[in-house]
C-alpha cells in the first residue's frame, strides 16, 4: 500500500480528510500490525469490509498489558509504563519514533493554549517523578525545554518551596502552570491558600490510594479555593497514547483534530456506531500510527455540545467473545 506521512495527520482539518486518513491508518496496521490484525479477524472482521469509520473495530487497551502492540517490526526508541501499584500488571506502549510523540504533544498544547515558550512550567508530580518509564514525565520534560523558562521545575514534597516559587511567579506576572497530581495538590492546599487568578492548575487525575476518592465538583471546588483561580484544568492522556485531549474548566474535554472520542455502549461493547450519549470511551488517535490508533478504554464518558466528560471507570469491563485476551 501506498507510504503514510505521519506527520501529515498534524494538519487535518476537516472531517473527511479525518475519516480518510483514519481508514488508510486502519488498513495499513491490519496489513502491518499482527496483534491487531489478529484481533480483526476473530471478530470476523477482513480488511476489505471496513469501508467507513463505524466499521473499524477498536482493540482492548488491556492488549497494552499482555501483548506487545507494535505496527511494523522496530526496535523501540522509548518505551512508556502505565502507573500501578506493587504487583499489579502495567501497560507498556513501545514508541517507534519519539520525534512523532514530542510533535504530537507539542503541537496538542499548542492547539489549545498557545506556544509553550509563553509559560513557566511547574510539575508537583511526586508518584510520577519515584515511577520510572513515565510518558507524563517525558511530556512535562519535552514542555520544559520547549518553554526554556529558568524557573522550570519538578516539585516531590518541598511544598513550602513550590508556595514560594509561586509567589514569586506571580509577584513578577509571568504565565504559570502548575501540574499536579491530584493527592498531592491537596495535600498542598491543606497548608497554603494563593491569589494567584492568573495560575492555570493541571490536575492530572487519581488519589493512587493516598486519599479518600471525591467527586470531581468537591475537588476543583478546594483547589480553586486554594489557588485563587477561576478553573481547574485538565489533560485526558495515557500511556498508550501519544495525544491529548484537554479540558479548560468543568471537566469538559475536546480533542485536537487528529484524535477523535467515540462512545460505545456498555451492553454491546462491539458496537462502533458511536450513537450514545453516555457510553464507554473508544479513542481514535491517529498519531499511534506505530502502535495501534483505534484503542477501546475502560473509562465512562458523555458526550457534550463543546466536548466529552470523563465519569469513571468501567468495572470489569471485558470485550465478549475473542480468546485472543487470554495469554
Amino acid at each position: 500500500m501506498e507510504a503514510l506521512n505521519p506527520f501529515s495527520f498534524f494538519h487535518i482539518s476537516s472531517q473527511d480528510l479525518f475519516e480518510r486518513a483514519a481508514l488508510a491508518v486502519f488498513r495499513f496496521q491490519y496489513e502491518k500490525n499482527p496483534v491487531y490484525q489478529k484481533y480483526c479477524q476473530c471478530l470476523g472482521v477482513e480488511k476489505d469490509s471496513v469501508r467507513r469509520l463505524e466499521d473499524i473495530p477498536f482493540l482492548p487497551i488491556s492488549f497494552f498489558k499482555t501483548h506487545e502492540v507494535k505496527t511494523t517490526p522496530f526496535t523501540p526508541s522509548l518505551i512508556f509504563r502505565s502507573s500501578g501499584t506493587t504487583g499489579m500488571q502495567t501497560s507498556r506502549h513501545l514508541i517507534k519514533d519519539s520525534a512523532l510523540y514530542r510533535k504530537s504533544l507539542v503541537q496538542c498544547f499548542q492547539h489549545f493554549y498557545g506556544n509553550p515558550s509563553d509559560y513557566t512550567f511547574l510539575a508537583l508530580l511526586p508518584n510520577y517523578l519515584e515511577q520510572k518509564q513515565s510518558s507524563l514525565i517525558y511530556m512535562m520534560e519535552t514542555l520544559m525545554q520547549e518553554s526554556g523558562a529558568a524557573d522550570n521545575g519538578y516539585y516531590l514534597y518541598n511544598h513550602e518551596d513550590l508556595y514560594q516559587k509561586l509567589v514569586q511567579l506571580r509577584d513578577s506576572q509571568k504565565k504559570t502552570i502548575l501540574w499536579g497530581v491530584t493527592f498531592a495538590l491537596l495535600d498542598f492546599a491543606e497548608k497554603y491558600q494563593l491569589d494567584f487568578s492568573q495560575l492555570i492548575v493541571f490536575e492530572t487525575g487519581g488519589m493512587k490510594g493516598r486519599r479518600k476518592e471525591m467527586v470531581k465538583e468537591e475537588l476543583y471546588g478546594t483547589l480553586r479555593r486554594a489557588f485563587g483561580v477561576p478553573d481547574i484544568h485538565s489533560e485526558y492522556g495515557m500511556c498508550e497514547l501519544l495525544s491529548q485531549a484537554y479540558s479548560q474548566g468543568g471537566n469538559i474535554f475536546t480533542t485536537p483534530p487528529w484524535m477523535q472520542i467515540r462512545l460505545r455502549s456498555e451492553k454491546d461493547p462491539l458496537d462502533g456506531s458511536d450513537t450514545v450519549s453516555t457510553g464507554v470511551i473508544n479513542i481514535i488517535d491517529l498519531a499511534n500510527i506505530y502502535s495501534c490508533s483505534f484503542i477501546a478504554t475502560d473509562d465512562l464518558g458523555r458526550r457534550h455540545p463543546q466536548g466529552f466528560e470523563i465519569l469513571g471507570r468501567l468495572d470489569h469491563a471485558q470485550i465478549r467473545g475473542c480468546n485472543l485476551l487470554v495469554v
